[in-house]
């Protein structure tokens, strides 16, 4: 099981499933992150927190912790 905060800059991935609940779930999912999505990583900040991906076409920064919540392959 790979989540996102395993990819490596310049890799496109695909959304495989998002763990999580309730709100934090809900947010992930309103940002366009939804489960058969692809994602490129565009950038990591120096300590790795936070990614910049590219998703449907526009770019999106994710915490650490909200990365660790979505399931890729």
């Amino acid at each position: 099981m790979r989540t996102m905060r395993d990819v490596k800059i310049g890799e496109t991935v695909k959304v495989v499933k998002l763990n999580g609940e309730g709100a934090v779930k809900r947010r992930i999912m309103d940002m366009g992150i939804t489960k058969g999505e692809e994602i490129y990583v565009r950038k990591v900040a120096p300590l790795g927190d936070p990614l910049e991906v590219t998703v449907r076409g526009y770019e999106l920064s994710l915490r650490k912790a909200d990365a660790e919540m979505i399931i890729v392959e």
